[in-house]
């Protein structure tokens, strides 16, 4: 009878629990083995702190742009609508095409200009618009931002709104007067004289943003109109032209007065549907307007923005990547320690690939930990960045995150998913491909030359 032949003795397969008992225990270091852990530690908070800064500094910085952006677009519209030739005393017909087009929410005809403020204490530059009542009220940042004061009977009332850091700044609150001074005043034969106007200060509003909350100052649509001379007296249809000795009632009777705008801000549904809306609002006209959308005005800006936003990303990758190397460089030790060890695991019948997925689970167990630690740390401070910032701010009494440098009252934060989840699959990849090379040579290693270690 023929013998049947051996049955060769089936090794565990992979990623068995046999491997990974090995690698959790060279994750435990012995006494003569603590530099190497003390090394495995450094390296796990150097992932650590790797995710959770990169975590942190972009949620900042998408909440800077997203808190920026909505203020921005919260006051000036998606579009500015100006005309090109003199005059634009149509506005109102303008605004109810504008309205009529889909995807426009509303439009708001405006007067702007520059002016000399003086209060109590001081005087500074500052932006003089002009605005309707009906504007107002569609205007919800503005409309409810009024901390002292009330917008009642607006564009009956002969007062003026500033913002918060301004009114603080002249040193003003409600009812004090406020001047104004615009140096293209009423012509003379001499030249140009100063408008000077003097008015009570009805609302004092306070936004977040210390370019609006200091340096503008809003006064009812007619008021300013007339303040900046944005008015041309035109003939009444039918009216005959009075002689030379004409009363003042004759020219009234024949004259009447039309009222100019700067130009109509348009607010849109789809801020990022420039392209689509710019030619539905052009055919919307009778004619040519120019039409200037919100990228157009703070392409600077924003692109500044956006490339900040993707060096700080490459730049505090690097923290993880040094953090990888550190990997290496623990794990190149442990297998020179281990080899006799590894000697020994291979005359039992360990295989090289058995070796190398021991190893590289050793390695890419500290990567795990630290991306997870760093993942909880780093939404933590996220969500939490402006109460620390505040309890930072006052127990070192200094001011970090100054609004006047920063144009916001607060530090923003918005954790973006799909960030956290790059941020994560970013760490998660260096740090495995990190225990690749070591791994390796473990299963390299000869175990007749780790005997003889």
């Amino acid at each position: 009878m023929t013998p049947l032949p051996p049955i060769a003795a089936k090794g565990p397969g992979p990623f068995s629990r046999f491997e990974f008992l090995v690698a959790g225990r060279y994750l435990r270091a012995r006494r003569k083995e603590r530099f190497v852990s003390v090394i495995a530690v450094l390296t796990l908070l150097g992932v650590v702190l790797g995710v959770a800064t990169l975590i942190v500094v972009m949620s900042v910085m998408n909440g800077f742009r997203t808190e920026l952006l909505s203020k921005i677009l919260g006051l000036n519209g998606h579009f500015v609508v100006q005309t090109i030739d003199e005059g634009f005393d149509d506005y109102n017909d303008v605004v109810t095409r504008l309205e009529g087009v889909g995807g426009v929410r509303y439009a708001v005809p405006y007067v702007e200009g520059q002016a000399l403020a003086s209060g109590l204490s001081s005087a500074t530059g500052v932006v003089v618009r002009g605005i309707s009542e009906a504007s107002l009220q569609k205007l919800e940042l503005l409309r409810d931002g009024a901390v002292l004061g009330g917008w009642g009977q607006w564009d009956a009332g002969q007062g003026a709104a500033i913002g918060q850091r301004l009114a603080e700044r002249l040193g003003l609150t409600i009812g004090d007067q406020i001047t104004i001074i615009n140096p293209n005043g009423t012509p003379t034969p001499f030249g140009r004289t100063p408008a000077e106007r003097t008015l009570p200060v009805n609302v004092i509003f306070n936004i977040g943003m210390p370019e609006y909350d200091g340096f503008y100052v809003y006064l009812p649509m007619q008021a300013a109109q007339a303040y900046f001379r944005l008015y041309e007296d035109k003939l009444r249809p039918g009216a005959v032209m009075p002689g030379v000795m004409a009363t003042d009632e004759e020219i009234d009777a024949a004259y009447e007065r039309a009222y100019q705008a700067t130009g109509v801000e348009v607010f849109v549904a789809d801020p990022d549907n420039i392209a689509g809306m710019r030619d539905k609002l052009q055919a919307s006209l009778d004619r040519p307007f120019a039409i200037a959308d919100w990228q157009q005005r703070n392409a600077t800006f924003f692109s500044a923005l956006q490339v900040e936003r993707v060096v700080m990303f490459v730049i505090l990758s690097l923290i993880i990547l040094v953090a990888a190397f550190n990997i290496i460089a623990s794990l190149v030790m442990l297998v020179k320690d281990k080899g006799p060890d590894i000697a020994v695991l291979r005359t039992m019948g360990a295989t090289r690939s058995s070796i190398l997925r021991i190893f590289s689970m050793t390695g890419f167990a500290i990567g795990l930990s630290g991306t997870l630690l760093g993942l909880i740390l780093g939404l933590v401070v996220a969500i939490n960045v402006e109460a620390i910032r505040s309890a930072i701010s006052n127990f070192l009494d200094i001011a970090i995150f100054p609004p006047e440098l920063f144009l916001l009252s607060s530090l923003p934060s918005r954790v973006d998913t799909g960030e956290v989840v790059l941020v994560v699959l970013l760490s998660l990849g260096l740090t495995f491909l990190a225990t690749l090379y070591p791994a390796w040579r473990a299963a390299r290693l000869d175990p007749i030359e780790g005997l003889h270690q």
